[in-house]
């Protein structure tokens, strides 16, 4: 029903920024939930934030509370993660996935982008 495609990866020292983007298409992009997922190599895939359908639900791993946020424009079907302050252990690929409901678990999420690498160097 909604297909995801992610942009924003890329090459970052430690302490800089990134923004991700997930662009959805689909008319009811709306009902969906948006979470966002990595995985290191070696690691199994693991939760990083979440927002709900409206935008005023959000979720973050431990991990990363207080320097990434989630965010999401429905009138543009467009979701997004910002990455401040990075550090080289945020080095992963970032999935960007939609489901009915937002959770930390990736099996609730029937959608999914193609990931995009992110790398931080010290």
């Amino acid at each position: 029903q909604v297909q995801l495609v992610e942009s924003g990866g890329g090459l970052v020292q430690a302490g800089g920024s990134l923004r991700l983007s997930c662009a959805a298409s689909g008319r009811t992009f709306s009902s969906y939930a948006i979470g966002w997922f990595r995985q290191a190599p070696g690691k199994e895939r693991e939760f990083v934030g979440a927002i709900g359908w409206g935008g005023g639900s959000t979720h973050y791993a431990d991990s990363v509370k207080g320097r990434f946020t989630v965010s999401r424009d429905n009138a543009k079907n467009t979701g997004a993660l910002q990455m401040n302050s990075l550090k080289p252990e945020d080095t992963a690929v970032y999935y960007c996935a939609a489901g009915f409901a937002p959770s930390w678990s990736p099996q609730q999420y029937n959608y999914w982008g193609q990931g995009t690498q992110v790398t931080v160097s010290s």
